[in-house]
């Protein structure tokens, strides 16, 4: 895998390339479609590529109309531009439409979450906006938080009470939402509304729903599509779920969490709880198979704790390995965490819902995320980080001296880094590499994320990232974009 910045190439990058293309042709000829399939066979190892793959990729990638595309045969620039085309990416291409089943019960799901939506900012005094809950849909997020309060002539208003945030109002949110709740996804939005009004308000936040949504709106239990005591699918329908609202609560009734005990005994499918980070670790650590059997049956939402007044996130994957669903982050925030959950929401098309593993879904007994042995096949991941180019150059101009940090992350007994050699004053185009092995204990609940960094005395300094699933990684040969 190659990591790289942008489009342009460096020098080192097409030698190599050339290395590999003359690896499968005679001096001075064109690689003929057999060839290519050999390539695809060995290197690339897509087993099932056909002699039509490789004829069809030398009609994607081949320019030469008259000549080498009637003979079926590539030349180096065709197949250059191919090893730069997302044929070629880490990420499988598979992977970039919906694949999963999606006519599991919700809660069988990781459901693209974020927490205090309409901020911008801080959570004192941040700037509120609809722009906000934009932005999330675009990126898929499928469970938008709404804060109401009663506000100036009977609106609704929405920000983070008892702060210096900026106010909105609720209805100009929901007619954001309407207008882009489907543009990048079909399946469900969940809405959280945490309800701080008077019953008057309640009515007319009640009334902006079902106005402005209109049949968007799930108002009845899907009785038909579903199972008696089990949540629909989101093949059921695309719709929006109120909370909080006593007679729009149909899926997502969100209700106290005492233990898992009283949960068993006493909660029914269609209601779910949320439980902030401190309290979900706890019980994460103490009690994790219980939390684990607790989400096949029900959604749990988790929060960030109320004293990240900056907007920091926790790590979402210690809530993902107990099989928490909505995993709820401050989507305005860079850095890791968000960058996991970008990197974990890129597979199944993007469409902001991921379908669990299936002893995640299963008591299969197989798995304890605070164990260090698993009933489970390991995966083996041996990676060779070979190249960059056009790495960003430093605010002084001087040259920088780069380094690739590939981390592993999962449950505890795989969360792993390893770093590349530094390749001094040479961020156009440094050449690594370096080859990493890996025994991957937990395969289906691994993400992998590339860092690239420039080593500055006893620490280094962030340049970009990539994160994809491991499920997600393609074999062979290809190219990794990281971005600040």
């Amino acid at each position: 895998s190659s990591a790289m910045k942008k489009t342009k190439v460096s020098p080192s990058r097409r030698v190599y390339i050339q290395n590999i293309y003359r690896c499968y042709t005679s001096e001075g000829s064109t690689m003929p479609a057999s060839a290519l399939l050999r390539f695809l066979h060995i290197e690339q190892m897509e087993k099932a590529a056909s002699q039509e793959t490789a004829e069809g990729l030398i009609d994607r990638y081949e320019i030469d109309q008259t000549g080498e595309r009637m003979s079926r045969t590539m030349t180096f620039d065709g197949f250059y531009r191919y090893m730069e085309s997302k044929d070629c990416h880490v990420f499988d291409q598979t992977h970039a439409s919906v694949y999963q089943d999606m006519e599991q019960p919700l809660c069988h799901y990781y459901i693209s979450s974020s927490h205090n939506t309409y901020l911008t900012g801080n959570q004192l005094v941040g700037r509120s906006t609809q722009d906000s809950y934009v932005s999330a849909l675009r990126r898929a997020c499928r469970c938008l938080e709404i804060d109401c309060w009663d506000g100036p002539g009977g609106e609704p208003i929405v920000y983070h009470g008892h702060t210096l945030t900026s106010k909105i109002f609720f209805k100009d949110i929901i007619l954001s939402i309407e207008q882009h709740a489907f543009e990048v996804s079909p399946y469900p939005v969940i809405l959280s509304l945490e309800n701080h009004c008077t019953h008057g308000q309640q009515e007319v936040i009640a009334q902006h729903l079902i106005s402005i949504l209109g049949d968007k709106l799930l108002v009845s239990g899907l009785v038909h599509n579903t199972q008696p005591g089990q949540l629909p699918s989101p093949e059921d329908k695309a719709v929006v779920v109120a909370e909080k609202l006593s007679n729009l609560v149909v899926y997502t009734k969100s209700v106290k969490f005492h233990n898992f005990a009283h949960s068993r005994e006493h909660q029914r499918y269609f209601e779910n709880t949320s439980l902030g980070e401190k309290k979900a670790r706890k019980l994460a650590k103490a009690s994790a198979l219980e939390f684990l059997q607790h989400n096949m049956m029900f959604i749990t939402r988790i929060y960030p704790a109320g004293s990240r007044t900056l907007s920091s996130n926790y790590n979402p994957q210690e809530f993902w390995n107990v099989g928490s669903q909505l995993v709820a982050l401050n989507f305005q925030s860079l850095g890791l965490p968000m960058d996991l959950n970008n990197g974990l929401f890129q597979d199944n098309g993007g469409c902001g819902y991921v379908l669990k593993p299936n002893f995640l879904r299963m008591d299969l007994g197989v798995f304890n995320p605070n164990s260090y042995r698993y009933n489970l096949k390991p995966a083996h991941l041996l990676l060779k980080v070979v190249s960059g180019s056009n790495l960003p150059a430093s605010r002084s101009g001087k040259a920088l001296d780069p380094f690739i940090r590939l981390e592993i992350h999962g449950p505890n007994s795989d969360c792993t880094s390893r770093d590349t050699d530094t390749v001094r004053r040479n961020s156009l185009n440094p050449h690594w590499d370096t080859a990493m092995n890996f025994t991957i204990s937990v395969p289906d609940l691994c993400l992998i994320r590339f860092s690239a960094r420039y080593q500055t005395g006893l620490t280094s300094e962030f340049i970009g990232q990539y994160t994809l699933p491991l499920i997600s990684m393609k074999k062979g040969k290809g190219r990794a974009e990281v971005k600040e």
